[in-house]
């Protein structure tokens, strides 16, 4: 009953901003015009569209204002007088009453703000979808920011998360393409990031892991800043990290008047990604310009700096290599080997025919090669290759849908900082030094230090373990029994442990290579 009322809340809300005029008006047609007229009752919206638009997302929630911050980086998919009025959603939301961040912070934190901090600035700084942001002081003299949850989310967030599914289950039993698309699976996943982002525990767990992962140590620094955390001020509802000052990345003159390298600050950003994504697995997934910064301190000057950690993405070992190996294979235009590792990896029908799916990618990506990100669209590139995995029955992976949208912001952000910028040009180097990495023989060698543990407590155990078997009573007929499957099971999968043999004869010459060096 809930997600039918949202459902005409949703409708009502439409009608009320004249989002119908966006649709409808565009078909020159009579009987469109006419239902156009019926609908708004004779009347015509006065506000200009982007307005209404972003008036209309306000007022339906945080799932909405979270589409429209993704949709104002894409300027070359939508008219830009909309882009821009897009763009004040991702930190300009209406904020909600002082009193109530105060009532939140007593109640998570036990005290009110004028006892737990030095200062506290009543006014939010920056109000967005899910929280807003109080500059304050502690006690010792530190700079701060306070981070409130927006009272009530919950209940919102779930609502329209509950028409979400019932939409993917439609989709899903009625689409041409809903098996194939895991519409269920994808909102689940958006789910998932949407709760985790009601967690600021967990958001500030995401941010000290982000830190560690670019601190002095790792050999990235001045690559990223990002805040350390204040856990003593931190609770499930309120989240207090080091201020941090910098320019919004979508303010170029300013960074320009600061002396910032705009070109030199757009190639670091895709080196800045391709190593959250390949060398980690674990990247800031909500990178649109409201939570991107760059420093204009002297010591720190031009440097990235993140901010709003609730959502971020995580990708598997076998999510790495693969991503790694295709962008690669795309970067040398090595069709034949995409189309392999499609059917390798089973997201195309085994059946798939190796060549006729290296022809539908070529013809959708060789015509972007060697041109700048000014003539490339990746939302134009996603779509023509949406349409060839619907050709081929390319099913949709949920993991890698944070990761496809975190790549429509980069695209976004660096069209705005360095239009000549060449994509490919720039990460190619990146991806193929981490794959030699990786896959060449320093990453066999880092692969067996890493293991050395597990075999070095495994070892000496199997001479005791295969005693206690043997000395086991009625042992014997079960030993037979095993003995005669594994000897089939060798028959049948010959060349595969002669393949393994091999791997294991070179693992063992590199471990007495490592260890007698």
């Amino acid at each position: 009953m809930l997600t039918l009322l949202r459902f005409f809340r949703i409708v009502w809300i439409s009608l009320r901003f004249g989002l119908d005029e966006l649709v409808l008006s565009s078909f020159n047609h009579p009987v469109a015009t006419g239902l156009l007229r019926v609908i708004r009752f004779g009347t015509r919206p006065k506000s200009p569209r982007g307005v209404r638009l972003r008036r209309a997302l306000e007022t339906l929630g945080p799932i909405f204002v979270k589409f429209g911050q993704v949709l104002s980086t894409r300027r070359d998919l939508i008219p830009a007088d909309i882009a821009v009025e897009l763009a004040l959603l991702q930190d300009r939301v209406p904020p909600f009453p002082s009193a109530e961040a105060a009532a939140c912070i007593k109640a998570a934190l036990g005290a009110p703000p004028e006892k737990l901090f030095a200062h506290f600035e009543v006014d939010p700084v920056a109000s967005a979808s899910i929280a807003q942001v109080h500059f304050a002081v502690l006690h010792d003299g530190r700079d701060v920011a306070v981070k409130v949850l927006r009272p009530g989310m919950l209940g919102i967030i779930d609502q329209d998360l509950a028409l979400l599914k019932l939409v993917a289950r439609v989709i899903e039993k009625l689409g041409p393409d809903g098996r194939r698309l895991k519409p269920r699976e994808v909102v689940a996943e958006f789910d998932k990031y949407l709760h985790d982002e009601l967690d600021l525990v967990r958001e500030a767990s995401n941010c000290s892991q982000l830190r560690r992962n670019f601190g002095p140590d790792t050999g990235r620094g001045g690559m990223l800043m990002v805040p350390e955390v204040v856990w003593e001020y931190t609770a499930t509802t309120v989240f207090t990290m080091e201020r941090m000052r910098g320019i919004p990345i979508s303010q170029i003159d300013r960074l320009r008047a600061a002396g910032v390298d705009i070109e030199k600050l757009a190639r670091s950003g895709v080196e800045i990604f391709f190593t959250q994504v390949f060398a980690d697995g674990f990247f800031h997934a909500d990178m649109h310009p409201g939570n991107i910064y760059v420093s204009d301190q002297a010591e720190t000057l031009g440097q990235y700096i993140a901010l709003d950690f609730g959502i971020v993405g995580s990708l598997s070992e076998f999510d790495k290599n693969y991503l790694a190996q295709n962008f690669l294979a795309f970067f040398h235009r090595d069709y034949r080997r995409v189309a392999q590792l499609h059917i390798e990896s089973g997201w195309v029908p085994a059946d798939t025919r190796e060549e006729e799916l290296e022809g539908a990618v070529r013809a959708v990506c060789e015509p972007y090669f060697d041109r700048p990100l000014s003539e490339i669209s990746l939302g134009q590139v996603l779509m023509r290759l949406f349409q060839t995995s619907r050709r081929f029955n390319v099913e949709i992976q949920p993991q890698l849908v944070l990761l496809q949208k975190t790549l429509l912001n980069i695209e976004g952000m660096g069209r705005d900082l360095d239009p000549n910028l060449d994509l490919w040009k720039t990460a190619k180097p990146y991806l193929e030094r981490w794959m030699h990495e990786r896959m060449g023989f320093a990453g066999l060698r880092q692969k067996l230090k890493k293991e050395a543990v597990h075999w070095a407590q495994l070892l000496p155990e199997i001479p005791r373990l295969v005693h206690d078997n043997l000395n086991r009573p009625h042992a014997s007929p079960v030993l037979i029994n095993e003995l005669v499957l594994l000897r089939r099971a060798q028959e049948q999968n010959n060349r595969l442990l002669t393949a393994i043999a091999a791997v294991l004869a070179v693992a063992v010459a590199v471990g007495i290579w490592a260890i007698t060096r």
